[in-house]
């Protein structure tokens, strides 16, 4: 029988959290785990606040207690957070959509935190068996069980660090909001109050759109690649595409990844040469 902890069908950041967990070694206790998740021994795992409880059967005749949190983030942080999602509308849509974005980790990174536990001391856990080991089977198997709770819902990873589902949700909408209405009353720009007067601005044109004449400040110019490696690509997902006969389904398959990774291929190259570009007009402006 397959095990259902390693199956690469998984949601990615709950597959993140299997991975984490065992990089911190207990290969041995962790694989009794797994039996025990798998095998239903888990009987109860609900959340109070930002810690998990549970229930786990173990050959006992009364099950143990088992508790487990992340340190939490404060409103602060949780603030910065927020704000950094809203500001990348994929981002935004994904979560309200109830996915996890692929890049999800460079919101918390860029704030300097982490999603994830960093290291094995950053999970707190307890467990009323007399097995003085930390984890126990009963602790690591309620690892799994809430990584199979990740999949079915992305948010409960957020719990884990102080904020719910509706939390999270209601301060994008009002991140969003906020940027809209701001963007809405923004007062039209009068061109006499500008410090360029009027009939020396060059008449726009499709040509000259991207050319500028005036002299550049270096120390204010960063020329830098996108701070996300998703690209359209990323967003819009696998090329669909019927098999054709004489071509297999597998064959068809292998087609389509043979094509994406040329496509990424060119959107690399093109953002090379796009960031060699500017550079290049940057000098000759200076």
């Amino acid at each position: 029988m397959a095990d259902a902890y390693s199956q690469p069908s998984r949601e990615w950041w709950a597959q993140r959290w299997i991975d984490v967990l065992e990089s911190f070694g207990y290969a041995r206790r962790l694989a009794r785990a797994r039996v025990y998740a798998r095998e239903g021994n888990v009987l109860s795992l609900e959340f109070k606040g930002a810690k998990v409880v549970a229930l786990v059967q173990g050959t006992a005749p009364e099950p143990y207690k088992v508790s487990i949190s992340l340190e939490p983030f404060s409103d602060e942080q949780w603030g910065y957070v927020v704000e950094s999602m809203a500001e990348r509308a994929i981002f935004s849509a994904k979560l309200l959509a109830g996915e996890m974005p692929q890049n999800i980790e460079e919101v918390f990174t860029s704030n300097g935190l982490s999603l994830f536990p960093f290291t094995k001391f950053d999970i707190r856990s307890r467990c009323s068996c007399p097995d003085p080991a930390n984890p126990c089977k009963h602790i690591g198997a309620v690892y799994y069980r809430l990584g199979d709770r990740f999949s079915e819902d992305p948010f409960v990873l957020f719990q884990l660090r102080g904020r719910s589902k509706e939390q999270i949700i209601e301060a994008l909408r009002q991140m969003r909001s906020k940027t809209e209405t701001e963007a809405e009353v923004a007062p039209p720009v009068n061109p006499a109050e500008m410090d360029v007067p009027v009939s020396t601005t060059p008449d726009l044109t499709l040509e000259r759109f991207w050319h500028y004449t005036q002299q550049l400040e270096p120390s204010l110019v960063v020329i830098a690649p996108s701070p996300s490696s998703e690209t359209v690509l990323d967003v819009l997902g696998p090329i669909p595409m019927k098999p054709v006969p004489p071509l297999s389904a597998a064959e068809t398959q292998t087609s389509i990844q043979t094509a994406m990774e040329y496509l990424k291929s060119l959107y690399q190259n093109v953002s090379q040469q796009a960031i060699l570009r500017a550079m290049n007009g940057i000098e000759e402006n200076n």
